[in-house]
């Protein structure tokens, strides 16, 4: 009974309107169909929430997201969605077949891991000036590695037919790309996809124009 009354209570998702990381769990939440919370960790405001002692207990890394979940604190955006895809398996965020499970974790760690943190709001603040020529330039290079990947993985999706936790990765990296003015006409694949991908209700609802925390100038 006590397990129950856990994993029935609603997540608290504990994030910023306009981070990656955060996004990607709405994401996955809104594609599953969970009802959740949001506390919002304003990233700026007072030199940063993120940096507090009381959000020091929940995220020692003292960045977005920290998940509060069936009894847990879960941090880094990928290991949350895997642990909510594992718990409430349908639909599936990783394919059943281990070779396409294995391409969704390759591209969503491009991402996540080779292009996203080098963006990041903290290293954008140690970059100054020259911040959105850094990102252009890391975006970039990023892309140029993920486009090929993704002419081979693809089908509607970035990998097949079905929605999986790189498509989940990919829009908000693209939304970081425009905002930063990329070219994306560079990239055909990517950008086709995107396009498909953002039509799709789970990624429009948990969009940055529209959360509870977004500014009033930048709602949708």
């Amino acid at each position: 009974m006590r397990l129950s009354c856990i994993l029935l209570a609603k997540p608290i998702l504990h994030g910023y309107y306009r981070s990656s990381c955060s996004w990607r769990v709405r994401i996955a939440f809104a594609l599953k169909g969970i009802e959740y919370e949001q506390v919002p960790v304003n990233l700026i405001k007072d030199g940063g929430q993120q940096l507090s002692k009381e959000y020091n207990t929940l995220n020692p890394m003292r960045q977005v997201p920290a998940v509060e979940m069936d009894g847990l604190i879960l941090s880094q955006s990928l290991a949350v969605i895997q642990y909510i895809d594992e718990t409430r398996p349908e639909p599936r965020l990783l394919p059943l077949d281990p070779k396409k499970r294995a391409q969704v974790r390759m591209i969503s760690d491009v991402i996540a891991s080779g292009i996203q943190p080098l963006q990041n709001l903290h290293v954008i603040q140690k970059v100054g000036a020259e911040k959105v020529q850094w990102a252009q330039y890391f975006i970039n290079r990023g892309f140029e590695g993920l486009e090929p990947l993704l002419k081979q993985t693809a089908g509607k999706y970035c990998v097949g037919d079905e929605i999986s936790m790189a498509d989940i990765c990919l829009v908000p990296q693209v939304y970081n790309a425009e905002r930063f003015k990329v070219d994306m006409s560079l990239y055909p694949t990517i950008q086709r996809l995107n396009k498909t991908l953002v039509e799709i209700e789970a990624f429009r609802e948990s969009h940055p124009s529209c959360q509870p925390d977004t500014p009033d100038e930048l709602r949708a």
